[in-house]
């Protein structure tokens, strides 16, 4: 049960990041390189807590 709270709270912390990405005042390019980084560590994180690494 602990690792599908862990995993859910995750997932929401990358959506709610991804967001907040989005309302920044920046160039495109600078957000579209963002929402990648982002993605890359949210991925890592959710395959570390079902013990993938």
């Amino acid at each position: 049960m602990s690792v599908l709270v862990s995993l859910l709270v995750t997932f929401l912390v990358i959506i709610l990041v991804l967001y907040l990405i989005g309302m920044l005042p920046i160039d495109g390019r600078a957000k579209q390189i963002a929402r990648i980084i982002v993605i890359i560590i949210g991925v890592v994180s959710l395959l570390r807590y079902l013990q993938v690494f």
